[in-house]
């Protein structure tokens, strides 16, 4: 066997790298697919309670700006939409809960114009009007907006010593696919600042996730109240 037989790559050489995109490309689909459902849990928990008490609004404001800026950066720089397409999924299920959060507030009238505002700056940012430095910038503001809008969810479920109506079920599908997601950029996009977002917000859900478990237990005043 020649020096060269041993450095041509061969079948086993091509095997891992294709063995990583097929993981790749499934893990991804995967996370589209799943990202359908995964805030469903929260919606319906704030529409059959008729309350979004524990959910900080600014929370979730900051995730849905850090989720836009996602979407439109990978659409600008042509991801393929296996790397990015649950953000456009997550999105839409996060201005519906800002639009509750703020209708059981009482302020329909604004949640109904917020909605009006989503859109039109959405569209703005996918236009060509939007030059590619201001995508950028979007972009790169997504790591203090979702550890700031974290650390608001957090704080208020400090303060409230429970978490509310908080799902489970959606807070830790959030950190799992976030943290799948670090692999997925890394290997699809090569984007240290997708795949930096995605290590940022792995740490920020899993922070939630922990005092979910912590507080699981706990119940809010009026819910003990109406048990005795």
């Amino acid at each position: 066997m020649t020096y060269e037989n041993l450095t041509t790559p061969g079948p086993r050489h091509l095997a891992v790298p294709c063995l990583k995109i097929l993981l790749s490309k499934g893990l991804g689909l995967g996370i589209v697919a799943g990202s359908l459902l995964v805030k469903l849990p929260q919606v319906f928990k704030i529409v059959g309670a008729k309350s979004a008490e524990g959910l900080s609004l600014q929370s979730v404001m900051l995730e849905l700006m850090a989720l836009t800026g996602t979407m439109v950066y990978s659409i600008t720089n042509n991801f393929p939409f296996s790397s990015w397409g649950e953000a456009l999924f997550l999105m839409l299920q996060t201005v519906t809960i800002a639009f509750l959060v703020l209708h059981y507030r009482g302020q329909t009238v604004k949640g109904v114009a917020f909605l009006a505002c989503s859109a039109l700056v959405l569209l703005v940012l996918l236009s060509p009007l939007t030059p590619q430095a201001v995508v950028t910038l979007l972009q790169a503001s997504n790591m203090p907006a979702v550890v700031v809008g974290r650390l608001l969810q957090a704080a208020t479920n400090y303060r409230n010593g429970h978490t509310g109506q908080l799902s489970a079920i959606t807070v830790f599908l959030l950190f799992g696919g976030s943290l799948a997601r670090i692999f997925t950029s890394i290997q699809e996009t090569g984007d240290p600042l997708m795949a930096g977002t995605f290590v940022v917000s792995s740490l920020c859900n899993g922070l939630i996730a922990a005092q979910l478990l912590f507080y699981w237990n706990a119940k809010a005043p009026h819910k003990k109240k109406k048990e005795q």
